[in-house]
């Protein structure tokens, strides 16, 4: 439901965690989110009303289905500083480390040149990550998500 929005909070630095992590099928999904959020001192975030409801101050219903609107509402309410950190990997929330030379030449996918550039190292993705034109333009949808 939110696995934008969750990519996004990683970008930003936050330990975010997914639903999608839970074994699937699962009938005791909403039970099971409600008692890790009250157990690790977790924000439960959700597009589910009943749910937010039954989580009370440790959830935040997520009124718009739009990835702008919901960095906005959970900034506004002081859950986050809207800012791109790079310092968790968004596929599986590790924190990043510096890359090695050696991963960054390794990596098909790394721009051509590496001049200028920071890189982070995903070591259970095994992913490099550097602000290049991606990073710019999730920096610009953040900017873009507080202007009138």
């Amino acid at each position: 439901m939110l696995g934008t929005l969750t990519r996004y909070l990683r970008f930003m630095g936050y330990d975010t965690m997914s639903a999608n992590s839970l074994a699937p099928g699962s009938t005791r999904e909403d039970t099971l989110l409600l008692e890790i959020a009250t157990q690790d001192d977790r924000i439960l975030l959700t597009r589910d009303r009943e749910l937010a409801r039954r989580g009370g101050a440790q959830a935040v219903y997520i009124a718009s289905e739009e990835i702008r609107g919901q960095i906005r509402q959970i900034a506004d309410l002081g859950l986050i500083e809207p800012e791109i950190r790079m310092s968790r990997c968004s596929l599986c929330n590790t924190r990043l480390r510096p890359a090695t030379i050696r991963e960054i030449r390794e990596a098909r996918y790394a721009p051509p040149s590496a001049r200028g550039k920071e890189f982070s190292w995903c070591p259970i993705c095994r992913k490099l990550y550097w602000m290049g034109s991606h990073g710019d333009r999730l920096e610009q949808r953040l900017k873009e998500s507080f202007s009138p």
